[in-house]
């Protein structure tokens, strides 16, 4: 199956929080992009197609996001066009955040001169 994705996610383990029709769900965020993300939740949940809003403390952001795919607890989501919103974060979590971009940048960069990316 072709992967139709616009940006390569990254495989993170971040505690989200899902919340559509006034009910939140917490979730585990498995991987994530620019433009989406692959979540997981304790149980087989449906939620809206349409709209729905997922917060992740650790980025320090909330985005709207839609439903793209879903099976038994795993659900696809794209971000909406919006910018997502900042939420306030310490300068330690906005060091964290920098450096596990920086780390993911040279995971990729150490599998493309090994030649496995």
């Amino acid at each position: 199956m072709p992967d139709r994705r616009q940006n390569a996610r990254d495989k993170v383990i971040y505690g989200g929080v899902a919340e559509s029709d006034g009910a939140t769900r917490d979730c585990v965020v498995r991987n994530i992009s620019e433009n989406g993300a692959s979540l997981e939740f304790s149980n087989v949940i449906k939620l809206p197609r349409e709209q729905m809003s997922l917060k992740i403390a650790r980025k320090g952001q909330s985005f709207l996001a839609k439903v793209v795919w879903w099976r038994d607890n795993f659900v696809g989501v794209a971000f909406r066009a919006e910018a997502p919103v900042e939420l306030p974060v310490s300068d330690l979590e906005e060091r964290l955040r920098k450096s596990e971009k920086k780390k993911r940048q040279l995971q990729r960069r150490i599998k493309e001169l090994i030649g496995e990316g």
